[in-house]
């Protein structure tokens, strides 16, 4: 006895389309057979040439003939275009893939003495089995090529020496230089003590913008919800203003305010006869006027929460711990902070990653500053963010931003990982499931 299956499922690994042509599917073979013909004849060349160029990243510098500029390689486009190469390959193998499975199967059925459907009835089945992945794939194609191409790209740009004045292609081609640019980050003297003080100054910041705009927000709603205070709806509009203000527009005032020149803060100061105050010219001073901005902007948002939080905590806790003789500082440790950290520890976690890339207030408050002169192209306030801002467009030192960027992730991407497991929202969630 025949196996139509096997045969139908060999036939597609030679050529798309021949196994549905076997089953007798004859316009799905030919969309299938299609679909190859279009990726050899004309997707295949441009295949090749992104896989050399990923491969070597260009071998031709530009160079002068009769003095005319001969162009050479350009190693960046050479890269994405390889990248984009290897994205069509596997779009390419998961619909090859497809094919040889649905041969199989339909071979399946023949074995089975049961009629394949029609390209009719294959469209109808595909429209009611196959509709989420319909819907999906457009969505899935474009996060390919919008998403994770660049991704992708940032990630290789980091074992290049893709950098000023040297390897800016197309003059120079790039070349692989492997783990290279992370030793020199850890090694090299001007780039480690500024790796191991930014960052430093990162982790600090995040925990303290993270834990004074949330604990804020916590005291603020706390006295909000508490029974002797009347006109609450007014003093809650007043709290959030500073969150509907765009941020952007509120960390220029702030600017302003805190210029050591012309601000109207240290101008009043000198009218009581107080000496002017470098606000962004000490590195001390500096930070907390940072701390203080990020606090102004990041705690309406914690207090918005935290009042849903607590007007869901039922009053009956409450009246049994009066009953029981506990007093406001007992009520608020024992049922009130256990509720709501319960409620908001993800929201706790994703705040830290947030403010450990809070690249808007660092940059256009103070632009990093003040200058530290033991640094490499950072200032004091700098964070990891904002020092790769200025390695990549002011400095043109792209390898080196890419792998700090890649250290980022890996970073947050643990930290962040490790506390949603540990949080018990989450295990309630996985013991409801």
């Amino acid at each position: 006895m025949k196996s139509n299956s096997k045969r139908a499922c060999l036939l597609s690994v030679i050529f798309m389309g021949l196994g549905q042509l076997y089953n007798r599917q004859i316009i799905k073979g030919i969309l299938f057979a299609a679909i190859e013909i279009v990726f050899i004849v004309y997707l295949l060349p441009f295949v090749r040439y992104g896989l050399w160029g990923i491969y070597t990243l260009g071998e031709t510098p530009q160079a002068f003939v009769d003095g005319k500029v001969v162009q050479g390689d350009h190693s960046i486009f050479l890269m994405v275009y390889g990248i984009i190469a290897i994205v069509l390959v596997f779009i390419f193998g998961v619909l090859y893939c497809l094919n040889c499975q649905d041969a199989y199967k339909v071979g399946k059925l023949r074995d089975n003495h049961v009629q394949p459907n029609n390209f009719l009835q294959s469209l109808k089945l595909a429209g009611e089995k196959g509709f989420p992945y319909l819907m999906l794939s457009p969505a899935a194609f474009f996060t390919l090529f919008i998403t994770v191409v660049p991704l992708v790209f940032g990630v290789l740009v980091a074992f290049t020496n893709y950098s000023s004045p040297n390897h800016i292609p197309p003059r120079k081609p790039v070349d692989w230089v492997g783990f290279r640019t992370f030793i020199d980050l850890f090694t090299l003297s001007g780039y480690k003590e500024t790796f191991f003080g930014v960052f430093g100054w990162t982790v600090i910041w995040a925990v303290l913008a993270t834990v004074s705009t949330f604990f804020s927000g916590l005291i603020f709603a706390v006295i909000l919800n508490s029974n002797g205070i009347k006109l609450k709806k007014f003093w809650r509009t007043i709290f959030i203003l500073p969150w509907a203000v765009p941020g952007y527009i509120s960390i220029l005032v702030f600017r302003n305010i805190f210029n050591a020149q012309f601000g109207p803060l240290n101008k009043w100061l000198s009218s009581i006869g107080i000496e002017k105050i470098q606000w962004f010219g000490d590195p001390a001073w500096a930070k907390i006027v940072c701390l203080f901005v990020n606090l102004w902007l990041g705690f309406p948002y914690f207090l918005a929460l935290m009042s849903g939080v607590l007007t869901g905590i039922p009053r009956d806790l409450y009246e049994a711990a009066e009953v029981e003789g506990a007093n406001p500082i007992q009520k608020f440790l024992k049922i009130t902070f256990p509720l709501v950290m319960f409620a908001t520890a993800p929201l706790l976690i994703m705040s830290f990653a947030h403010n450990f890339n809070n690249f808007n207030l660092i940059h256009f408050l103070n632009s990093g500053g003040p200058v530290n002169t033991s640094y490499k192209y950072a200032g004091h306030t700098d964070i990891l963010l904002s020092w790769i801002y200025k390695l990549t467009l002011e400095q043109n030192q792209f390898n080196k931003a890419c792998a700090v960027s890649i250290i980022i992730f890996i970073i947050i991407a643990t930290i962040s990982i490790f506390n949603f497991r540990r949080t018990r929202s989450f295990k309630e969630e996985d013991m409801i499931q």
